[in-house]
């Protein structure tokens, strides 16, 4: 910049080396019938717990004045209680910590066990946040393999862990954007690598169930006792329909949880969203009967597009993914056509392949209608 000239474009800022010519993370927001493309889940809360929620905003509001409980206590002891009776295994207030979605927390892992110097690895295609995030952060970010079916072969990920010692090793299970769920067995084994290859101190491996109650498979949050450096990150974003919240939590020893409070920054979490996120957990039972819906929603649609001939990836998460189309050109005059039958679907980058949120049955019996009509015009095309 000279004088009052503003600059001209990004290029042209002093950014760090490693952002440059990396673009945000985003997806679409455009204004069409049926939107199915951020994994958002479609049900509206209840009326019931909206009321609950505007009755503890309102007691929150006479506070204002006064900064929020700084450690969450009752959230995060609400969310102990949760996840003791949902996923299998005890967890006390000390083993959990929440923040401004699971995002927050996963940048307050790697502020705390990244940073310069040290190298992060997941297994891509999987959640481009890990990525971003590890950037962000100063982190290197290592990129390690997966089959051509979308799994992680348990062999290949272990030498590349040996190779390149990591210091946080992230696995997505359910996976974004495949919807591919990790066994217990696979986790351990690259557990077990990745301190093999940190002796010194051992590595940090972040198991990132976002989708974790859409899954058939069982919570891994059992496999946290007895291993120190074994975090699990959930989110209200999806189970709980409550994405506008943006409250995310880890279940953790206790000494991570601690250490993370070394880079969080004061009074993070508002005491608007505590009031929100603690009426949400009032009405669990609700929220997860949703949840039921969804997964036979989701069910529905793999049926449907294999039907039609699609191959569609194993999905233990609230979303799809399906082609296998001809290439990344195929895959996005696939998406195009959707849109221009109002449906936003999700183009993620990943050659050949879409994703798809489940929606509601009206919104997925559009959607479907709106690939069978996309195909079809395709193929007309393609003959002509």
């Amino acid at each position: 910049m000279t004088g009052n000239t503003p600059v001209s474009s990004l290029a042209a800022l002093p950014v760090r080396d490693e952002l440059r010519g990396k673009s945000p993370y985003g997806a679409p927001q455009l204004d069409v019938p049926v939107r199915l493309n951020t994994n958002e889940n479609p049900y509206p809360l209840p009326d019931a717990l909206v009321a609950r929620i505007a009755e503890r905003v309102t007691e929150a509001a006479r506070r204002l004045n006064r900064y929020p409980d700084r450690d969450a206590v009752e959230l995060r002891t609400r969310l102990a209680e949760y996840l003791t009776r949902t996923a299998g295994h005890t967890v006390a207030r000390e083993q959990v910590w929440a923040a401004n979605g699971s995002n927050e927390v996963i940048q307050q892992l790697l502020q705390t066990f990244g940073g310069p110097g040290r190298v992060a690895l997941g297994f891509e295609p999987s959640y481009s946040m890990h990525a971003l995030i590890s950037r962000g952060t100063g982190t290197g970010w290592i990129s390690g393999p997966r089959d051509d079916d979308f799994t992680i072969d348990v062999e290949a990920a272990v030498a590349a862990i040996a190779e390149h010692r990591p210091d946080v090793v992230f696995i997505c299970s359910p996976n974004n954007p495949t919807g591919t769920a990790v066994t217990e067995q696979t986790v351990l084994a690259l557990y077990e690598a990745a301190q093999a290859a940190r002796p010194e101190h051992g590595a940090l491996v972040v198991v990132d169930e976002a989708y974790g109650e859409f899954s058939h498979r069982p919570s891994l949050l059992p496999l946290i006792e007895g291993r120190p450096t074994l975090v699990l990150t959930r989110t209200m974003s999806k189970a709980f329909g409550a994405a506008g919240l943006r409250l995310g939590y880890l279940a953790a020893d206790p000494a991570v949880v601690d250490a993370v409070q070394l880079v969080r920054l004061p009074y993070h979490l508002s005491a608007v969203t505590q009031a929100t996120a603690l009426a949400a957990l009032e009405h669990t039972d609700t929220l997860l009967g949703y949840v039921e819906q969804l997964k036979a929603e989701r069910d529905r649609l793999v049926r449907e597009l294999r039907a039609m001939g699609l191959q569609v990836t194993e999905s233990d998460a609230n979303f799809v993914q399906f082609g296998r189309f001809d290439g990344a050109a195929g895959s996005h005059a696939v998406w195009e056509g959707l849109l221009a039958h109002g449906v936003l679907v999700r183009d993620n980058g990943v050659p050949g392949w879409l994703r798809v949120s489940a929606g509601t049955p009206e919104e997925n019996d559009a959607f479907l209608d709106a690939v069978r009509a996309v195909t079809k015009e395709l193929k007309e095309k393609s003959e002509a």
